[in-house]
């Protein structure tokens, strides 16, 4: 009986189910094997292999192409159609396909727009059995528009409240990805306060101060064209209260009070999304995305829970602080209300978002290529699902298949194409569209009707090699139309195979269940259909098992000792076997204790870690077998204790095995001193070159006694052993006999190669020589060589000896070089050299920076622009730009010009731009630009003048009280120092002080820029007055100057305390006695002296009970409203205190609760500044350090006054 392959499956044992599965299956159809030979002469309709994407978006700076690729035989032609028509490619120039193929190039870089090729093209593959169609392909140029122009107006808020910066990106294709960063192009921190918006926006929950800046900018990257547009930074300046406080307190009167309070927690609200529901449509398959942003505070925390279900677990993440939602793979079960909850301590809100999941069309079956044979029956089933359900359509050779040609052997059912009794002009490729509002797949399937006899493609005399006992598997691919019987027969037997025996699977391959040695032989396959016979032979071998006949057996062996495992192996003896050795199924470990030799594994000085299971594992190319054993480790039986010692140093050395590169160095041990020997180290001496040197060599393990070392060429090697255990290293032992080597080429080329020029016509060639042990050999040179970079020169070379530079005269100025040094010797050449690239000299550039353009930012601070010199005018190595810039001396420029001191600033590389500090206001400046390079500075740019506004003055030179009367003082001062300007006028300000020293209200008065003199009149008698002064002029006020005064006595009053025998009538007499001398007056001086003293000790107990001094207290109840000027050393708002009364008091003057002033915010940046300045920059642009002194520190007056004390002045401190 013959056993033909028929369609059912073989149920085999679960043994072989993994091994054989793949041949456990159904043939539906005929399907056509990938052999090359056979599809060369296979006729076969087009099928299509790759076709650019469905939405293609191109990029309009570079070539259109469009892929259309598709095999068949006969090879298929190709057509397109561009928006529904046909596309004739040779009426347009700028349109070719590619030979042989489909695809089009359309150049559009020469000339053309991209623009003009945007449109839907579909292709079509063509042959004598029919036409495939690609996707509807929509080709659209990218866009990557730039940002709509639009002033944004800065924005202020107060500590604590929501903020959201739009970003609004233009709308681009692909669209944009969005980010925010700063002009210093770093990210902006980003939190569960601050995080960005899927929509792009910047959203923060609550602002803080440190929010504050002036450079949030959107950025948008086209990822498709490579480009990022910049929206126009946007300021924010974040006000806290106090700052809020000081502000609205500088614009109210006196009677009026505000307070801002600090702005107060609450509860969350949405930022995004609005209300309390919204809708959100997502497409299957794609990531759903959802996103809740709060704003509220303290900060909101967000939370994501699911209304009647449970979020997918491995499809869920959490990004943007647990803000946005993503679940990827989305489906049509992801469907439903998803709930987003604020939180934060002072409540919780909620928002549902409402998610429907649609579906573009996706298969469910794909039509498959059908080949069949005249007569048979097939079927073509095109199955797709989607949200809505899509509708089915088919097509034939890319026509609808309502008006193709009529095929009688076909009929549509749906889904469905039914062939019947098909011939082969029944041959087509037939298309499936199924299509909804959301997309649309198409599958080009073929039906080919083929007549051929059977074929087989397994190779002939094909070798099989099984284990014995093992199953068998005989490959037969075949095909054939009509589908070929297949048959298996052996040697010369004439009936076939039985299938008692044997099992013969759909594919055609033969499986032999047990293999036995008669098994061995030669096969041969047969397949036939009613168009012929084809048949093949392969052949088996059965092999002998591989088995382990001495097994590792258990053990159990005292710490310290050795152990041994023996595993003996019998394999067939045409396969070699390869024995490892495994420790609990790892590696053995990485320790020279552990010796394999051949069937055994020897374990020394075993410790406690080494107890486990050892494995013997035997494989072949065929098969693979193992055995185990444990190992137990126990202590030794207790013995005296031994002495412990390094090992004594090995002996006998001999050195044998002696080549040109190498030699055989054996030793023996000396006493390991009851401490096993771990290692050897191996040293050499080199007698020609480092006689008394010993270097390093190697290192063996502790159980090896001979070593093959590695040799230098040109070397007289000595070699010395010393042996190393647990408790340190031996002497060396005595040296062993020299070895001379033969001298070879070098191995190695000098390092370090550089080349640099030191004067503008030479080029410095430098190198790191090699040392005599690299040298190989005697007779150490170098070969330079060295060519023009850029020019066409052959190379031009020197040789040289015992140096380490090379100078080449004559050179261009600054030309790159390319360079080389390699070394030799008496017996040749070193290996090719790397080549590296130098420069010859530099020399001083030849061009200036041209316009030189300078933009007065305020008084004290300038913007300098310029442009670049050309490369090839620096004549070197590019090191930045120097600014000149000094100060004209009015009215004699030219006269001391050469004492005119002219400061200098620095900008490193290729800046074209920096900021002039520290200039004086109200003055004429001149600068020029030079380029430096290493040589030195070029020649200077044309100069530039520019004049600074003007500033406030400083304070008047001095100020004195001259001639007080009773009624009167005359005020003289000096103009400022410094005017920073014209003075428009002076103000000056007194007001009295008692004698508690009590304030008296303050005059304010203004006196003309002209004067230097001023007399004020109708003053009070024998009273003190504080006076405070300052100039004036268009930019405002500048520094003042404090002085006091007190007008004379009244001397009738003086009078009428003076002793009984000194009468009224001699009142006018004592003008002309010197009083001081008078015995009364010294009695009145000594009890104002003791009042005084005891004042004085009374304020001293005061103080250190803490109280306050009456000062204090009278300046704390007439604070002046006006101003308060800051303390120079600290930066708090002044007071009339024991420290500092010269300034003036205010009334009702509010200070912030730090008692510091917040400084204003600068627009300029360090970065613009150059490196030739050592100092910090003011907030008005202003350079303090090497540019402006310090200032000095205001006398103290009040209880501490600087002035001298007088008895007058005791005497008008009580009146």
């Amino acid at each position: 009986m013959q056993l033909k392959i028929m369609p059912k499956k073989k149920c085999l044992p679960v043994g072989r189910v993994a091994l054989i599965l793949y041949l456990c299956q159904m043939i539906s159809a005929l399907e056509v094997p990938l052999d090359p030979k056979l599809l060369e002469d296979l006729v076969q309709p087009p099928t299509i292999i790759r076709q650019s994407p469905k939405d293609y978006i191109i990029d309009p700076r570079e070539n259109i192409v469009i892929q259309c690729e598709a095999k068949g035989k006969p090879p298929p032609s190709f057509s397109w159609t561009r928006n529904g028509t046909h596309f004739d490619i040779d009426k347009d120039p700028l349109v070719t396909m590619k030979p042989g193929s489909g695809t089009l190039t359309i150049n559009i870089m020469s000339e053309g727009k991209a623009e003009t090729y945007e449109g839907v093209y579909q292709c079509t593959a063509r042959n004598e059995r029919g036409a495939a169609i690609s996707n509807n392909i929509v080709v659209r140029p990218s866009r990557s528009p730039l940002w709509t122009k639009e002033k944004l107006e800065p924005i202020t808020l107060r500590n604590g409240q929501s903020l959201v910066l739009p970003c609004r990106p233009p709308l681009g294709l692909p669209p944009p990805i969005i980010f925010w960063m700063d002009n210093s192009f770093q990210r902006l921190p980003q939190s569960e306060r601050v995080s960005q918006g899927l929509n792009g926006d910047l959203y923060f929950s609550n602002v803080l101060p440190e929010d504050t800046r002036e450079d949030y900018i959107c950025y948008a990257r086209f990822n498709h064209t490579q480009t990022i547009q910049q929206k126009q930074p946007i300021s924010v300046k974040v006000i806290s209260v106090d700052e809020l406080n000081d502000t609205i307190a500088a614009n109210l009167s006196d009677t009026e009070f505000y307070s801002a309070k600090p702005n107060r927690e609450r509860p969350p609200t949405f930022l995004t999304p609005e209300g309390n529901t919204s809708n959100k449509e997502e497409l299957r398959g794609n990531v759903l995305s959802l996103e809740c942003i709060a704003e509220g505070l303290p900060t909101p925390v967000i939370y994501w829970i699911k209304e009647d279900g449970t979020l997918p677990i491995n499809r869920t993440f959490y990004r943007n602080f647990k803000k946005t939602l993503q679940i990827i793979q989305v489906s049509e079960a992801d469907s439903g209300n998803y709930q987003c909850i604020a939180k934060n301590a002072l409540g919780a809100i909620h928002h549902t978002i409402s998610v429907t999941v649609k579906a573009a069309p996706y298969w469910i079956l794909a039509p498959q290529n059908l080949v069949l044979s005249p007569g048979e029956d097939g079927t073509l089933i095109c199955r797709a699902n989607g949200n809505p359900k899509p509708r089915i359509s088919w097509l034939s050779n890319g026509v609808p298949i309502e008006i193709a040609p009529d095929d009688p052997s076909r009929k549509i059912n749906g889904d469905t194409i039914i062939f019947s009794n098909v011939q082969e002009r029944s041959s087509a490729v037939y298309q499936c569209n199924a299509s909804n509002e959301y997309g649309y797949l198409l599958a080009n399937a073929f039906v080919n009707v083929l007549a051929e006899p059977p074929r087989i493609l397994t190779l002939a005399n094909t070798l099989y090699q099984v284990i014995a006992n093992r199953p068998a598997l005989l490959d037969c691919a075949f095909f054939g139309s009509p589908l070929p019987t297949v048959e298996w027969f052996k040697e010369a037997k004439g009936s076939a195979l039985r299938d008692d025996i044997y099992i013969l699977h759909e594919n055609g391959t033969l499986e032999i269940p047990v293999a036995q040695k008669d098994s061995t032989g030669t096969y041969t396959c047969v397949a036939r259909n009613k168009l012929g016979m084809a048949k093949n032979e392969v052949h088996l071998e059965i092999k002998d098992p591989t088995r382990i006949i001495k097994q590792p057996e258990y053990a159990v062996v005292q710490r310290g000792s050795t152990v041994s495992f023996e595993c003996k192996v019998k394999h067939d003896h045409t396969l070699t076997p390869t024995i490892t050795w495994l420790k609990d199924n790892g590696e053995l470990p990485s320790d020279g204790r552990f010796t394999v030799d051949k069937d055994h594994l020897e374990v020394a000085d075993v410790k406690d870690g080494d107890g486990g299971t050892y494995t013997c594992v035997a494989n072949t190319t065929l098969d693979m077998v193992s055995a185990s054993a444990m190992l137990s480790v126990v202590a030794p039986t207790p013995t005296p204790a031994p002495i412990y010692d390094v090992p004594n140093p090995p002996f006998d050395l001999e050195l044998t095995d002696q080549l040109d590169k190498s030699v055989q160095l054996s030793w023996t041990p000396g006493d390991d001193n009851n401490s096993p020997i771990t290692k050897f180290i191996i040293e050499y001496e080199d007698a020609m070159h480092e006689a008394g040197l010993w270097h390093h060599q190697t290192e063996v393990s502790g159980t090896q006694t001979t070593a093959q070392l590695k040799l230098s060429p040109y070397v007289n090697y000595s070699f010395r052993v010393m042996a190393v255990n647990n408790l340190g290293r031996s002497l060396p032992s005595e040296p062993s006999e020299q070895y001379l080597t033969k001298a070879a080429e070098p191995d190695t080329n000098p390092t370090a190669v550089e080349g640099l020029g030191s004067e503008p016509d030479n080029l410095v060639i430098t190198w790191k020589p090699l040392n005599a042990f690299e040298s190989n050999g005697p007779g150490l040179q170098y070969k330079v060589s060295w060519r023009q970079k850029d020019g066409d020169d052959e190379w031009a070379s020197v040789v040289v000896a015992n140096v380490s530079k090379y100078i080449v005269s004559g050179t261009p100025t600054f030309v790159p070089y390319l360079i080389k040094v390699q070394a030799l010797n008496d017996v040749g050449f070193a290996p090719e050299p790397a080549v590296v690239m130098g420069h010859s000299g530099e020399d001083l550039p030849m061009v200036a920076p041209g316009n030189v353009r300078v933009n007065v930012v305020n008084s004290t601070l300038a913007e300098v622009h310029w442009d670049p010199v050309p490369l090839k005018s620096i004549r070197g190595h590019l090191q930045g730009y120097r600014l000149y810039y000094w100060k004209a001396q009015e009215g004699s420029l030219k006269r001391n010009r050469r004492h005119i001191e002219k400061k200098i600033l620095t900008f490193q590389g290729s800046k074209t731009h920096g900021m002039l500090p520290g200039l004086e206001p109200f003055s004429h400046y001149t600068l020029n630009v030079r380029v430096v390079n290493g040589k030195g500075e070029g020649p200077a740019s044309p100069d530039s003048i520019f004049n600074t506004p003007e500033g406030v003055p400083s304070a008047p030179s001095s100020l004195k009280i001259v001639n007080p009367t009773l009624d009167s003082l005359t005020l003289e001062w000096d103009p400022p120092s410094r005017p920073n300007g014209i003075l428009t006028e002076y103000t000056l300000k007194y007001q009295p002080i008692n004698s508690t020293h009590e304030l008296g209200p303050l005059v304010d008065l203004k006196i003309p820029a002209n004067k230097t003199r001023w007399t004020l009149k109708n003053l009070n008698f024998s009273t003190r007055y504080k006076f405070y002064f300052y100039a004036q002029t268009a930019a405002g006020s500048g520094s003042q100057i404090t002085e006091e005064a007190v007008t004379t006595v009244d001397e009738g009053k003086l009078a009428g305390i003076l002793p009984p025998d000194v009468g009224a009538g001699k009142a006018m007499a004592s003008r002309q006695v010197d009083i001081a001398t008078q015995g009364w007056f010294i009695g009145l001086m000594c009890a104002v002296a003791l009042l005084i003293l005891i004042l004085l000790i009374v304020c001293f107990i005061r103080r250190n009970k803490g109280g306050k001094y009456p000062v204090k207290e009278k300046e704390d109840a007439h604070a002046d409203p006006e101003i308060q000027p800051m303390k120079e050393d600290d930066g708090t708002f002044g007071e009339y205190s024991d420290a500092e009364d010269h300034k003036p008091l205010k009334k009702g003057s509010r200070t912030p609760s730090d008692r510091t002033v917040k400084k204003e915010d600068s627009d300029d940046s360090l970065v613009d500044y150059g490196e030739g300045v050592n100092g910090q920059f003011n907030e008005d642009g202003s350079f303090i350090g090497q540019y402006s002194g310090k200032k000095e520190k205001e006398p103290a007056e009040g209880n501490e006054s600087s002035e001298a004390p007088s008895p007058v002045n005791a005497m008008n401190s009580f009146v």
